[in-house]
Parts: structure tokens; sequence; C-alpha cells
């Protein structure tokens, strides 16, 4: 046996049918010209033909003593396969409306303690010919941004290589702890840690930014119908955009590409709580993981990601002038982590985010203003295609977690030229998500007109 880490154990604590602690993906592929109608059986006959096991792929909470759970691992010799690796099928007609909504219900699911925590879903059946890998990965055993690097191990850019790689039987990449970047919900458990020490010099430091240079802090944000105590039932919606878009918009405003996807956030969700009748009076507030190097740091090794606050401005119906307050307030509110001490700028990071913890607590949610609204985070992805036994990565869209208090997420990753965007949202509190997806095309392209391209 071996004993977990605090931040380990308090995943699987905080866990509940409610609260399922996993990240996800979906992958959807293209397969390569002249595949015959047997690729998809071909391609998992090879996967289950990979019986080696990383430890991370074996281990799973132990019970001490009869019944103390939580404070261990243990590794199972013998994986069994069959259960973790599955072939599915869509019904007939096999639209991708089916294949979201099987995954919603994939995603909605705990996954068995008494096993290794994990699964794979090889989906199959689209009427386009296409097919899909759902995966999810319990978050006490990785989180989602070095979930997302391991499944892009076993892709090549390569359309010739027909190699099978599977991520349960990759090498452990020398270093590969080390440069890993922190998720939000592994920043809010050190959140605490990271504040006892240094709280007073940094608190100080955020009071004189809120006064003399507006920082944006937790708790500005308005009541909305996603801050709510949420169920287990999930909802997912997933879609691609071409990035020359997103790059056009910039070029045009003089924003940043990221300022763009926030903008695009921003109209789909005024147009979303709008037709909900829920839209408030004041802005919406969300959290954004972003970088806080500077330029000759870009290749430094370790972490230094901020979480800054950003107004989405969706008081405001002008599209342009939204993208102007969301590119200042992002600007601005990154110029003053710039300008603190590294280790100051890391752990008000941390107090941002820090009262997610406090979610648990009975009544917490529903008797105080959210700290924000929502997380809107572009991870990093491939910038070039990849294949997979030849097949082209299509889409790949990152399926986050949702919350006690924040009852939808927004991740979006890079793939080759597209920007995919992920969706998650309680299935109860977050009613019709998929339409989300026809408002962030409306509102990309009122980006495009009010900017001139």
């Amino acid at each position: 046996m071996e004993l977990m880490s605090p931040t380990d154990s308090m995943f699987l604590i905080a866990e509940t049918r409610e609260h399922p602690f996993h990240v996800g993906g979906l992958a959807l592929y293209e397969p390569p010209a002249g595949a015959s109608s047997e690729f998809v059986r071909e391609l998992y006959e090879e996967m289950v033909a990979h019986t080696d096991f990383q430890p991370v792929f074996r281990k799973h909470p132990a019970t001490i003593l009869g019944g103390i759970a939580n404070v261990g691992w243990t590794y199972d010799n013998d994986v069994d396969l069959d259960y973790h690796l599955r072939r599915s099928a869509l019904p007939s007609p096999g639209r991708v409306r089916d294949l979201l909504e099987l995954t919603s219900r994939l995603h909605s699911g705990l996954l068995d303690r008494h096993r290794p925590l994990w699964e794979a879903h090889l989906i199959e059946g689209l009427a386009d010919g296409r097919f899909a890998v759902y995966t999810k990965l319990h978050h006490s055993l990785i989180d989602g941004v070095s979930a997302l690097k391991l499944i892009m191990r076993t892709l090549s850019e390569d359309p010739h290589d027909t190699e099978v790689r599977v991520p349960w039987d990759l090498p452990r990449k020398k270093r590969e702890r080390q440069h890993q970047s922190p998720s939000l919900l592994r920043t809010v458990t050190d959140a605490a840690g990271a504040a006892v020490g240094i709280a007073p010099s940094t608190v100080k430091l955020a009071r004189a930014a809120l006064l003399e240079q507006q920082l944006t802090l937790p708790f500005a944000a308005p009541k909305t119908m996603f801050n709510v105590k949420i169920g287990g039932a999930r909802r997912v919606a997933a879609q691609s955009w071409p990035l020359e878009r997103f790059k056009r918009v910039k070029e045009a405003s003089g924003v940043t590409v990221n300022d763009v996807v926030l903008g695009m956030c921003a109209g789909a969700l005024r147009a979303y709580l709008l037709e909900q009748g829920a839209l408030p009076d004041r802005p919406l507030i969300a959290m954004v993981p972003v970088s806080l190097r500077s330029e000759n740091e870009a290749d430094a090794g370790g972490n230094l990601v901020g979480s800054i606050l950003c107004n989405l401005a969706t008081d405001r119906d002008n599209p342009a002038e939204r993208l102007t307050i969301i590119s200042e307030s992002m600007r601005g509110n990154k110029q003053i982590f710039s300008e603190l001490p590294r280790v100051q700028a890391l752990a008000l990071s941390a107090l941002m985010i820090a009262p997610l913890g406090l979610a648990a607590v009975p009544g917490f949610v529903k008797a105080t203003a959210p700290p924000f609204n929502l997380v809107i985070s572009n991870v990093p992805g491939p910038r070039h295609p990849l294949y997979w036994k030849g097949a082209r990565l299509d889409g790949n869209y990152p399926l986050s977690i949702a919350l006690d208090g924040q009852a939808m997420n927004i991740t979006l990753a890079n793939n080759g030229d597209n920007l995919d965007f992920g969706l998650v949202g309680c299935r109860r509190s977050v009613p019709h998500l998929q339409r989300m997806l026809s408002h962030l095309e409306d509102s990309l392209k009122a980006l495009e007109v009010a900017t001139g391209v």
C-alpha cells in the first residue's frame, strides 16, 4: 500500500453521487482513406493487445483495517481490461447529437473505487463514418491538462504511422510531474497552505490593488442560475471553430485570441440567459486560468499560472463594447499580477478561487454571492494535425467538472487549425445546454460584423 497525498485524499472524500470528480475528454476521428468497415473493430483488437499498465492505471483507493478509506492506494496486478476499455455503437441514424447524449451519460457516472479509476470507450456508428473515444480519469490520479498531454502522446504527426499506442502503457516521461500545469481543483486544495505563510503581505497588496488599480476580486459576481447546488446528472456539448476566425477578429480589434474567446463566450452567455429570462443586471464574472510568464520566461521550467477574474460585460448589448471591456479587464488584472512578487502572485491567485472550497459547507452556496459565475479555461493542445493508426484527430473536446455553485464549465483546446470547445453542465440546473453552441456561433459572427472582418 502507498499513502495518499492530502490533496488526492480530499478529491476522494469530497466526491459524492452529485459531485463526480473525474475529468474527461471526447476525441473524434476521421478514418483514413480507403479504410474498411472493420477498421474500428481492428483498432479495438489492437488496443486490447496492450496488457502492460503503468502504475497510475493500476491504482485505486485501499481499505485499511476493514473500513478506513481514502488514506492509501493499492495497485492491481491483474487489470480487467474488458471492463476498463469498452466498445459501443450509436443507434441509427448515428447523429453527433446521439454521441453527445451517450457522452453525457458516461460523464455522469461515478468510477468504481474497487478498480483502477479510469475508463475508455471506443464508440462507432456515426452516420458520416467517423468514430470517437471518450476517456475519463479520476482527478485524484491526474489533472485535465496532464490527461490531455497523455492522450496526445498516443498520436502521431505522420498519417502513415500505423502503430496503435494507448495511454495505459506509455512510459512515464522524465520530469513530467515537475512541468505539468496545476489544475483549478488542485490549486483550490493548495490555497490554504499557500496563504498561511504569506497571507498578511498578500492581503495587504490585494487590498491596495483593489482600491488603487481596481483588481477584480471574488464575490463581485451577481447570483445567476449557474450558481446553485447541483445534481449528479451531466449534459455535455461540443463543437469546433476555425482558429483563423478568432485571429481575424484579434487583428481587427487589437486584442488577444483569448480575449476574442471570452468575448464569444460572453455573448453566448448573455443570449442564453436572456432566453431563460435569467440575465442579471450586473455583468457575469469568469475565472480564467492564464499564464503569468513574461516573454523571457516562455521556455523556463516550473509553473506560473494565475487565476484571473474577468468582467464579461454581459450587461452590454454591443459586442464590440463587450470585447473592449473584456480586453481591458484581462489586461489590467494580468498587469497587477505581473507587478507582484512571484510567490505573492501565486498566493493571490490561489486566494481568488479558495472560496470554491467553501461550497461544501451547508447553506454556503445559497446564502452567499458566488466568488465568480463560471470557469472558462483555454488549455494547450496540439498545434499540428495528429493521427492514430492513420485516422485524423478531427475533434478534441476537453470535458471538465461541474461543482456546487458552478453548474456550467467551458473548456477549450487547440487542435491544429481549430479551437475545440467542450461544455459541461448540470443537467437539472442548466437546461438545453446544447443551445449554447448556436449562441456561441451567433456571438462569434456578431464579433466579426462589429470588427468589420
